[in-house]
């Protein structure tokens, strides 16, 4: 199995589930994706569930905040970007248009991270490694193997990431209101940017991490069966893969991607 020592600056270093029943999110996911789970006490009543797969770091869960809950955060998925320096990245957000809804703060010896919105309302963490470099594998089902951003605006969007992380953006060259936008960082493709068309005008704007799996089908079926709901059932997408898109029984939403076997 690849593992993963180390994360390049502007790649994806961590996910990391907020959930109203963290109890029960082990035991789905445990089945799903075949995590181990390893509970750090954090204080009175509180844990931070390390998943493990292959004795790596395959990502965490916690209950959400109550400072989250009051303010009706829904059950979601956190993705991570490696940064050098959380300092100085933050300070370039509200510049280029977007919010930092938490500046960075230490995260014990593990790291230092912020949390930041882009223009359009979607969120995630920069991530300052220290003791903690972050997910430990990947390639393998259970693994984080991309994200899509939902957003309405891609052109307002691209500036922003562009000039936080030095992503690059490759367009489909087809009818923008269908094309199909991939992020790259370096050399690498880490995710993409659907055309608006793709979701429902009331969808929030947000980010959808895609987990691998052996068999789309089967861990679909298998998710419903858990307790999940099905938003898009598994679907073919020639010379990618076949994808699923569910809601976790807290309702956090996540994909699920079989690569196309070559």
């Amino acid at each position: 199995m690849p593992h993963i020592d180390t994360h390049a600056p502007g790649a994806f270093a961590w996910i990391e589930l907020a959930t109203t029943d963290q109890a029960a999110a082990k035991t789905f996911y445990g089945q799903l994706l075949g995590w181990a789970v390893d509970d750090i006490p954090l204080g009175p009543g509180e844990t931070y569930s390390m998943f493990i797969l292959d004795g790596r770091h395959a990502g965490a869960a916690h209950t959400l905040l109550s400072d989250e809950r009051a303010a009706g955060v829904p059950p979601h998925w956190n993705l991570y970007v490696a940064v050098r320096s959380a300092d100085e990245i933050a300070s370039r957000v509200v510049p280029l248009g977007g919010q930092l809804l938490a500046p960075p703060f230490d995260v014990m010896d593990a790291g230092r991270m912020a949390v930041v919105q882009d223009p359009t309302g979607a969120v995630l963490a920069i991530w300052e490694a220290r003791q903690h470099a972050g997910t430990g594998i990947a390639g393998v089902p259970g693994t984080l193997v991309w994200a899509d951003l939902v957003t309405p605006d891609r052109n307002r969007v691209e500036p922003f990431y562009a000039g936080l992380f030095g992503w690059t953006f490759g367009k489909e060259d087809e009818d923008p209101s269908h094309a199909y936008w991939h992020i790259k960082t370096g050399d690498e493709y880490i995710g993409g940017i659907p055309p608006v068309n793709a979701y429902g005008p009331n969808v929030p704007p947000h980010w959808l991490a895609y987990f691998e799996v052996a068999s789309c089908d089967a861990s679909a079926e298998q998710a419903t069966r858990l307790g999940a709901r099905l938003f898009m059932p598994p679907t073919t997408f020639e010379h990618v893969g076949r994808m699923a898109v569910v809601a976790d029984p807290q309702g956090a939403m996540f994909a699920m991607f079989e690569p196309e076997r070559r």
